[in-house]
């Protein structure tokens, strides 16, 4: 799994964004199932070979890290909006057809907001704000998709399968229906006892090996800490006007400019400048040196309601990950206790 942590270390707003790594809806069995017997490996190989490129459907996210409730009002409204899908439940419709086509609308009270892209162009639509803003994607950013925007089940299930190895005890759980289709339980079981990961389950359909669910369970919790799975779902091509987008009257739009490409250096950066990980699999640590990126997330309005101080700095702590700042600026996250944070950060 250090790849997978690597990848999502942010650069802003550490502790945040690392929780938000594991994202995953209760697995609904609405009726029996009893598919064809297979082998946990068979399982993932169907997982592998899964090639669908059109769908629509309605998916749902609910989170249970132990999080404080977010302000809404107030100074803090702008950071708790950046946050609010690590709490509680929300609702997103999702239309892709292909890979350069694709819609996603995530549901607020009384409001939505949109992405929708369609080629190079790529709105942006906040209808509470009233606000749009359109930009046109470059070459090297033209495999963006809607994880850039929400994250579906099958983009975290590749992302997870993609870090099985020797650490991960792969298992089969029972047949299951997610949104009206059958589907394997494949159970990613963490062999390491020293990480507050119990278990991944992951619901495979039976027929096209698309991911359907993701469940993320903590040991210190019977229900999943993180889900994230389809309600509805269709997996023919939606229709192509819905990746048409003409702002509404009104709406405030806003051009952003594509990113320039920046040359890499000619140099490589220093390994102090780095991230670091320790250890192997479900409870390797990863390390951040102290510098900008580790102040912008001190400097946040929420830093001291979301974190706890302990010996040697300041703790944000959810049921899945825990991540230890320490008083010198250094950062050091993990699916680990606290107490392995603070070991790792005397050691170095």
């Amino acid at each position: 799994m250090s790849r997978t942590w690597l990848k999502w270390m942010p650069a802003v707003a550490v502790p945040v964004l690392i929780a938000s790594a594991a994202v995953a809806v209760p697995l609904s069995a609405n009726a029996a199932v009893n598919l064809p017997t297979k082998t946990p490996a068979q399982v993932l190989a169907l997982a592998a070979g899964e090639k669908v490129t059109s769908l629509s459907g309605t998916i749902s996210q609910t989170s249970s890290l132990g999080l404080p409730q977010l302000p809404t009002t107030g100074a803090d409204a702008s950071a708790g909006s950046a946050l609010e899908l690590l709490t509680g439940s929300h609702t997103a419709r999702v239309f892709i057809d292909g890979s350069t086509k694709q819609r996603v609308q995530v549901l607020d009270s009384m409001a939505e907001r949109d992405l929708v892209r369609s080629g190079s162009d790529v709105w942006l639509y906040d209808s509470k704000k009233r606000t749009a803003v359109h930009s046109t994607l470059t070459a090297p950013a033209a495999k963006s998709t809607t994880q850039d925007y929400v994250a579906t089940p099958d983009q975290l299930a590749a992302k997870l399968l993609a870090s099985v190895d020797s650490s991960t005890s792969v298992s089969l759980g029972s047949d299951l229906r997610v949104a009206g289709r059958t589907a394997y339980d494949l159970v990613l079981t963490p062999k390491a006892s020293g990480t507050l990961v119990g278990s991944v389950s992951i619901a495979v359909d039976s027929e096209t090996g698309l991911p359907l669910s993701v469940d993320v369970f903590a040991r210190s919790q019977k229900t999943p800490a993180f889900s994230v799975g389809f309600s509805t779902l269709d997996l023919s091509a939606p229709a192509a006007s819905l990746f048409a987008f003409t702002p509404p009257a009104g709406a405030k739009v806003t051009e952003k400019a594509p990113k320039a490409e920046t040359a890499r250096p000619s140099t490589p950066t220093s390994d102090a400048a780095k991230p670091t990980v320790t250890g192997t699999g479900w409870d390797s640590i990863v390390a951040l040196p102290a510098g900008k990126d580790t102040a912008s997330a001190t400097s946040s309005p929420l830093f001291g309601k979301l974190t706890t101080a302990v010996a040697g700095g300041h703790l944000f702590h959810t049921s899945l990950v825990n991540v230890l700042l320490t008083d010198d600026g250094r950062v050091f996250a993990g699916s680990v206790p606290v107490a392995k944070l603070q070991a790792a950060a005397v050691a170095k």
